[in-house]
């Protein structure tokens, strides 16, 4: 079964979510992202034991239709009045062995190899956008060059590649 701690990667980093008003919409949205299906559960007061590290999010609210934990509303990064007796939980209707974000191992997705030579590039951001996702704020990165699309090589790339590319397309 998927079900566990709600765990969420930011700023390099795997942090918990506190409990305050976790319910069944917010754990709605996460079992959706991990491809979860329905969400049987929300468990509160650190049930799945107590995490370590940072608290990320609190009062998290969401309405039910949002496509990440991330888009919902909340004290913001970091901000809380929590401890980890708090954390809150999923029980999800299906099974996987992804992590939150769909992250098992190093994303693939692109990166800037530092080594290599610099290049050319145009005085304002590179068009980009994701292509063969369920939505347009998931799947594979392209970029336009030379009037043509490519895709970019994964060597490296971390998560503040990955948030760099949403917020350029004003997914978050």
């Amino acid at each position: 079964r998927c079900a566990g701690r709600v765990e969420v990667f930011y700023e390099n980093q795997w942090g918990t979510v506190c409990d305050d008003h976790w319910d069944l919409e917010n754990a709605g949205v996460v079992c959706r992202q991990l491809g979860c299906g329905a969400a049987l559960s929300a468990p509160v007061a650190g049930h799945f034991r107590a995490g370590s590290g940072p608290i990320w999010l609190d009062d998290v609210n969401c309405m039910g239709t949002e496509l990440a934990l991330s888009h919902c509303r909340s004290k913001g990064w970091g901000n809380n009045n929590c401890h980890h007796g708090e954390d809150a939980g999923v029980v999800c209707a299906g099974n996987t062995q992804q992590k939150l974000w769909g992250f098992h191992g190093p994303p693939l997705v692109p990166s800037v190899d530092s080594s290599s030579p610099p290049m050319d590039t145009p005085a304002g951001p590179a068009e980009v956008r994701l292509v063969g996702g369920p939505n347009h704020c998931s799947g594979r990165v392209e970029v336009m060059h030379d009037h043509q699309w490519g895709t970019v090589c994964d060597d490296d790339w971390s998560f503040s590649d990955a948030s760099v590319v949403c917020r350029q397309l004003g997914c978050g």
